[in-house]
């Protein structure tokens, strides 16, 4: 199964769905624009059912296929909210939102699900139903998580689920797959130092919060360096560092810490919050100083079912021989991971080419790549509700 023909016709009407979208940019849950034109479109196209509201703002289609007696129900899903970033590409199409863009492909993703659900509404040809799920606030939001708490698996009765994001760096027309962990949980800490304010000519009769903090910041390294396992994959960043004072000849107050931790597995998640914990409260007790640590824990892993894989990457290699079947994996999150704690399934990599790097505002999805992913979605459907000659 290459890419299909059908695909091949709808090209540049797809791309023309993806470029409106481009053009108009909506952040986590408020893409009322978006859903209110995609929930427009399944009907359009013929969707048995077309059911607004999920998870706040998401929007389902259901498919029938041309025999339902199998009882299977398969669902693909893609994403649909912008990211609160200013445009640079220049292009044509550019975003008419200012400070907001999509600069992660989500754009592209809703588009090839679209074309997917317009080959499959006109087909049918699988036996049991196809569940199309356009999902908002990807970046931030959990609207995945939202979805699953509004009953998305059980209404539908989804059995298993499938979804897919651009890769920039991968070939057009490649694919990336891996059993197991693909991407990373994402955790964010707050670390507040409070110490006693004074002259910078005086420090004896300071405590010098902002070099406390500057010593937990360089120990919170230690953390990968010296308690994870080398061989394991573990990310802590602090990102935002703040004195409550701006002038040269004050020592602060307080300082402010803000940052996240990426990890692949559970244990090392449990591991890391510990070691944050500890870290900062032991050398803040050290130097003098107090502290207060706070953890949100956010996405969790996303961890590919291994038979579930099996059956995604079997699928690209139907539409392609290029197809790495044991990806790197990579420490940006995904709250596809919500969904695939709910039900077997798998997440993979469609290429975008050597395009600019995700949430960069010179980013644009290649339009080039729809037809390999709407014939992946759609032969994830075929291949996994055949119907029977």
């Amino acid at each position: 199964m290459p890419i299909k023909n059908r695909y091949a016709e709808m090209l540049d009407e797809i791309t023309g769905w993806r470029r409106d979208f481009h053009a108009h940019p909506e952040l986590l849950f408020e893409v009322h624009r978006t859903a209110g034109k995609v929930a427009e479109m399944l009907r359009g196209f013929g969707c048995d059912e077309v059911v607004e509201g999920i998870g706040r703002t998401g929007v389902v289609g259901v498919i029938r296929g041309r025999a339902t007696d199998s009882g299977r129900v398969i669902g693909l899903r893609a994403d649909m909210d912008a990211l609160p970033i200013n445009e640079a590409t220049g292009l044509d199409y550019a975003s008419e939102t200012p400070g907001q863009m999509h600069a992660c492909g989500h754009d592209g993703h809703t588009a090839m699900l679209l074309g997917a659900a317009k080959y499959l509404a006109e087909t049918r040809n699988f036996n049991g139903t196809a569940i199309v799920v356009f999902q908002p606030a990807e970046e931030g939001g959990a609207g995945g998580l939202e979805m699953c708490r509004d009953g998305l698996m059980e209404r539908f009765g989804i059995e298993e689920i499938y979804g897919m994001h651009n890769a920039p760096g991968l070939p057009v027309g490649h694919f990336g797959i891996r059993p197991g962990a693909l991407l990373a949980s994402s955790d964010e800490f707050e670390i507040v130092v409070t110490g006693k304010g004074g002259h910078a000519a005086e420090p004896h009769k300071s405590v010098d919060t902002t070099l406390v903090a500057a010593q937990i910041l360089i120990s919170l390294q230690t953390i990968v360096s010296r308690n994870i396992d080398p061989l394991h994959r573990v990310v802590v960043t602090v990102g935002a560092f703040q004195t409550d004072s701006e002038a040269s000849n004050i020592i602060a107050h307080q300082v402010r810490m803000a940052g996240t931790v990426r990890t692949l597995d559970s244990e090392n998640r449990a591991l890391a919050e510990k070691r944050v914990r500890e870290v900062a409260e032991g050398t803040a007790a050290a130097m003098g100083a107090s502290v207060e640590v706070s953890w949100e824990s956010g996405y969790p892993v996303t961890v590919n079912a291994a038979q579930n894989t099996a059956y995604a990457e079997e699928v690209a290699r139907s539409i392609t021989a290029d197809v790495i079947d044991n990806v790197d994996p990579i420490m940006p999150a995904e709250d596809f991971s919500y969904m695939l704690e709910e039900r077997p399934g798998a997440y993979i990599f469609v290429g975008n080419g050597d395009s600019a790097a995700c949430h960069h505002p010179a980013y644009n999805f290649n339009d080039e790549a729809i037809p390999f992913g709407s014939s992946w979605y759609s032969g994830m459907i075929e291949a996994r509700m055949p119907v029977e000659e």
